[in-house]
């Protein structure tokens, strides 16, 4: 049908041949895979010194690593896209060279590009893969487009400072990032879904909302701010009545535990680098990184029965693990935080009902801020992991039996459990179409005999329960910045800081909007009054800016008249409403729920 494929190297003359295209799965994967190569060559041409380390697409575009004596500025950005449009336009091919390992490795060490002596060593067989494109030769599987003419549409975005390997210690590097489409149109639209990202920025909406601070005095840790304060207890207080109907019961276990218990949970020895510890009384303690083992001592400390099971104990837990400094960012990445947490302690025949009913819990909690588009994975065993290959299976048999119970379609993430068991993840969509991991439900056959917990059994033996760990949040700071980007900072009114703004006009207007935000207030209604002696543009703005559902002016007829002059987020004009009839409808949106004014 006219396409240009590359047959560069079959190694056996039987080799299967697959002819990709960017809308087959993983042809837009080698598209940009190809277009971090020639980002790669336009570097060198500029930057002959500079010596490149990995450029792997990623979702939405690719990047590339390089060492370089100086950062890049915007206008090495913009030369570098210069120069990947004239290769562009050479057509110049992607060919496939096949070398023995040593021979590789005298290639990248006479051209000075030490990294690729490293992968080489580390990752090379004794026969090696590289492509070369024009003067650029690197160490690659590919496979890769035909020529450079095939990338029609590129753009450099941006560069940050990055490390070898991701080893903060380590060597520092520049990545550039960038993006690559067969059709402009399609890149078009994805750098105006760039501008709007940018526009949705958590950060940006927090600051102008006064939502919430990270200062430098406190690296990776949220001031809350009392709007947003506001915000986190009615995620909370949503999130108990869910609970409490399902027969939960909340727990608070303390934040500094003594480190043989994070020995015995397997913390110590699987997650040390993530935590945090301090000394006291000759005795070293770590500071939380997750809630389970106290949830254990919780479980351990009455005699439990088959009777009691399943037991469901939840909590708030404030938690802290250390990130590096370069990867803090804004509530997404963060060294503490509120994990929306609980424990389900059950017998082996209970866990399918549990799980079901968890995956409905997910449901109801994400499709009530409008989350849809659910993607579940199944997580299955790491490398690093505790407990017997035997209790691996049974876990993941029965996250499999309850997935295929509840109906929904799900995949497989091999290899990607936590280090005590597999676990399911749901990936929400947001309005952006950026894919989150949020909800996560976890098994785990170790705790038990870890903390040697039992339940006795109805012939009076002894059983070890099977725990379940779960977070349908997550992570509340992180939740809580999804939620302000998919909503682009106009929260729900039932969530919303402020329900309503009221703008008294004139001073002679502000004992009617005060007896208006009182009576209001009276019925349960989170009420502002904006009585700055202001111009009535640059309130209205600020309201905007606010995404209050609701703005409220008053002026001489609305007191008159004893109505109220109502704007609603989202719709152009303005309507008259009495106070008994926008409590009314605030009421109404509160109890439903509602996502839109």
């Amino acid at each position: 049908d006219g396409r240009e494929v590359d047959l560069a190297y079959c190694p056996e003359s039987d080799a299967d041949v697959r002819f990709l295209t960017p809308a087959d799965a993983g042809g837009l994967h080698v598209f940009r895979h190809s277009s971090a190569h020639l980002l790669a060559a336009a570097v060198k041409d500029l930057f002959p010194e500079a010596r490149y380390g990995i450029g792997p697409p990623i979702e939405g575009g690719f990047y590339y690593d390089f060492r370089v004596e100086e950062p890049f500025s915007r206008e090495d950005l913009d030369r570098i896209e210069v120069r990947m449009r004239e290769l562009v336009k050479q057509r110049i091919p992607f060919e496939r060279e096949i070398l023995d390992k040593d021979d590789a490795i005298r290639v990248f060490e006479e051209q000075g590009e030490f990294f690729k002596v490293e992968l080489v060593r580390e990752k090379g067989d004794a026969r090696v893969s590289c492509y070369r494109v024009g003067d650029f030769f690197d160490f690659c599987e590919g496979p890769h487009v035909p020529h450079t003419g095939v990338i029609r549409a590129l753009k450099v975005l941006s560069s940050s400072n990055a490390y070898w390997k991701g080893d903060s210690s380590g060597i520092p590097m520049q990545r550039i990032y960038a993006t690559s489409f067969t059709d402009r149109k399609e890149m078009a639209a994805h750098l105006a879904r760039l501008e709007e990202a940018k526009r949705r920025d958590h950060r940006r909406i927090g600051r102008d909302q006064r939502l919430f601070l990270i200062l430098p005095e406190a690296p990776g840790q949220v001031f809350w701010l009392p709007a947003g304060m506001g915000v986190v207890n009615r995620l909370l207080d949503s999130m108990r009545e869910k609970l409490e109907r399902r027969s939960y019961q909340e727990i608070r276990t303390p934040l500094i535990l003594n480190e043989s218990v994070w020995a015995r949970s397997g913390h110590l020895d699987h997650y040390r680098d993530n935590m945090f510890f301090i000394e006291s009384d000759e005795n070293r303690f770590g500071i939380k990184p997750m809630n389970c083992p106290g949830a254990a001592l919780v479980y351990r400390s009455d005699i439990r029965s088959y009777r009691d099971l399943p037991l469901r104990l939840s909590e708030f837990g404030h938690c802290h693990r250390f990130e590096p400094s370069g990867v803090l960012s804004g509530l997404t990445r963060v060294r503490a935080f509120t994990q929306d947490d609980a424990h389900v302690y059950c017998r082996l025949d209970q866990v399918r009902a549990e799980v079901v009913a968890l995956v409905d819990l997910v449901k109801e909690v994400y499709g009530e801020f409008g989350f849809e588009d659910i993607q579940i994975e199944v997580s299955t065993r790491p490398e690093k992991s505790v407990g017997t290959t035997e209790s691996w299976e049974q876990a993941e048999v029965a996250l499999v039996e309850a997935l295929t119970e509840s109906g929904d379609a799900w995949s497989v993430n091999s290899g990607d459990g936590a280090f005590y068991g597999p676990k399911i993840d749901f990936h929400v969509r947001d309005a952006l179409r950026r894919s989150h991991q949020c909800a996560t439900i976890q098994l785990d056959f170790s705790q038990a005999p870890a903390f040697d917990l039992y339940y006795a059994t109805e012939d009076g033996g002894r059983e070890r329960p099977v725990v379940i760990h779960r977070a349908i949040l997550g992570s509340v700071e992180r939740f809580f910045a999804l939620l302000l980007e998919h909503t682009a900072g106009a929260l729900p009114v039932w969530i919303a800081p402020v329900q309503a703004m009221l703008i008294p006009i004139a001073d002679r207007h502000q004992a009617a909007a005060a007896e208006v935000a009182d009576a209001l207030r009276a019925e349960g209604f989170r009420i502002a009054v904006d009585d700055r002696r202001e111009k009535m543009g640059y309130k209205i703005r600020e309201a905007e800016v606010a995404r209050v559902p609701f703005m409220v002016v008053l002026g001489d007829r609305e007191v008159e008249e004893d109505t109220l002059a109502v704007r609603t987020r989202g719709k152009r004009g303005q309507e008259i409403l009495t106070t008994a009839a926008l409590a009314d409808r605030l009421g109404e949106l509160t109890k439903n729920r509602s996502l839109t004014p």
